[in-house]
């Protein structure tokens, strides 16, 4: 009879342990899956305001057609990324078109001088620090699930609840770039 006891109290125990290991892991991946979308937003406006900035630029430096496309297809290209690491390919990508973009800007004193361009680069200023917080948001979140699914007894049971590890968005490293996006005229 005692021994029923004991294996009544194991399955207890590790029933109660897989429940509580099951709903923390739950909640980790519901708040990665909530700061994924967070960045998405953010991309999403970016890209919105992108359109307005070539135009704008345009009507400067309508020779600078070389530049207009490679933004134009770096856009494209982040529009259609799907999961992290083509997410993250496809804004390094688009940071390089960017930069481009404003160096030709750079070449014009008017254009720089100009209120809507001032405005629209306000706003891919505010865009960029929003981008910045969600993505630190983000990756805490999926070192965090990672972390909960990499430690024992965890792993143990983690892979059989369905649960994996998450990707880091990760942009291109500053120390190896050549020069960071610069927005300021």
């Amino acid at each position: 009879m005692t021994a029923f006891w004991i294996v009544l109290g194991v399955i207890v125990v590790l029933a109660l342990f897989l429940w509580i290991t099951y709903n923390s892991l739950v909640k980790l991946k519901l708040r990665v899956d909530e700061a994924w979308s967070d960045i998405t937003v953010q991309l999403k406006r970016r890209l919105d305001l992108i359109p307005n900035l070539v135009n704008s630029v345009k009507g400067y430096a309508a020779h600078e057609s070389g530049v207009f496309e490679k933004v134009t297809e770096a856009r494209a290209n982040a529009l259609n990324a799907q999961g992290v690491k083509e997410t993250a390919a496809a804004e390094n990508q688009f940071e390089d078109a960017l930069k481009s973009l404003f160096a030709v800007a750079e070449n014009y004193p008017q254009l720089r001088a100009n209120e809507n361009f001032l405005q629209l680069q306000q706003e891919l200023v505010d865009t960029e620090d929003k981008i910045q917080a969600a993505r630190r948001f983000y990756n805490g979140g999926v070192r965090d699930l990672n972390t909960k699914i990499q430690i024992f007894p965890n792993n143990i049971f983690a892979g059989m609840l369905g649960f994996k590890q998450r990707d880091f968005f990760e942009v291109e490293d500053m120390a190896t770039a050549e020069k960071p996006v610069e927005v300021k005229f």
